[in-house]
């Protein structure tokens, strides 16, 4: 049994513990307040980019003038994944959740005879990921010293990303982020970029039909490529709101656990303390009965 003296250290340094883990929860609290907001109202622009985007790429369908972001390059041989985490850990399983989906996706394509290549954005994931497919990165983009997201970050990460695709080296990029629900739920996700994929409504073919100048395809080679910069800057605010969320909720816990913690070795030194003067006084009157 520990004696006052460890008991008593230990329940300092739990409490020490427990204020640092208040204060970040208290932070993250407070970033998550405006990550949240970010997040949501980039939201109505991406659906509705994506849905004009719908329109142009159906309207054009399988024609040979469709822009190679769209029709691809023909083949699915090798692979970019673009596996967004963050720089800063203590966010509960936010980091390990995405990685995670990421390997099984790498996992599943080099089991279908894939060449899989892996373009990292934050620390945590590189860190993880480097353990299993170190061999297979291409890239890492730091965002240590970004503060808040921006678009200008999106843009520079998309850049990266067409430069290589332009370049023939690879055929198709999937971007891995963690999508916010709410403090508790962040839901792992993997979305297609390139080629764009859009989903059409069901009542498009109803909808009225428009000339477009200059042509669709013209269009289209000139929005494509902002459209992987917005699902891209998407992810990020998305990972943004999550990361706090999760670092919120891990802070949370942190600190409930602690104060549990302190209870029981309150109790234990107080019970410990109990027994040394009871073994005192014990002492006192059995010295004081032999005289």
């Amino acid at each position: 049994m520990a004696n006052l003296k460890e008991l008593k250290n230990r329940i300092t340094s739990v409490k020490n513990t427990r204020k640092i883990t208040k204060a970040m929860q208290m932070v993250a609290a407070a970033k998550l307040r405006r990550a949240q907001e970010a997040a949501e109202q980039s939201r109505p622009y991406t659906t509705r980019f994506n849905a004009v985007m719908g329109g142009l790429a159906a309207s054009v369908g399988g024609s040979g003038s469709a822009p190679k972001l769209l029709s691809g390059t023909g083949s699915d041989d090798v692979q970019l994944m673009v596996v967004m985490t963050s720089e800063r850990g203590l966010c509960g399983g936010f980091n390990t959740n995405i990685v995670k989906k990421a390997k099984l996706h790498a996992a599943a394509l080099k089991a279908a005879g894939k060449t899989v290549k892996i373009l990292t954005v934050g620390k945590k994931g590189r860190d993880q990921m480097k353990r299993e497919f170190g061999d297979l990165f291409v890239g890492h983009v730091d965002m240590t010293e970004v503060k808040r997201v921006a678009y200008t970050d999106a843009q520079g990460i998309a850049k990266d990303v067409l430069t290589r695709f332009d370049a023939g080296e690879f055929d198709l990029a999937t971007i891995f982020y963690a999508q916010f629900q709410n403090v508790v739920t962040q839901i792992p996700t993997a979305q297609q970029i390139i080629p764009a994929s859009f989903e059409v409504e069901e009542d498009a073919a109803e909808a009225a039909l428009y000339d477009y100048e200059p042509s669709e395809e013209a269009i289209l080679a000139d929005l494509l490529p902002r459209g992987v910069a917005t699902a891209i800057f998407s992810a990020l605010l998305e990972n943004g709101a999550s990361e706090q969320g999760a670092r919120m909720s891990a802070m949370d816990n942190a600190t409930r656990n602690a104060g549990e913690m302190i209870d029981k070795l309150t109790i234990q030194y107080n019970r410990s303390r109990q027994a040394v003067i009871t073994n005192e006084l014990i002492e006192i009157i059995s010295g004081a009965e032999a005289l």
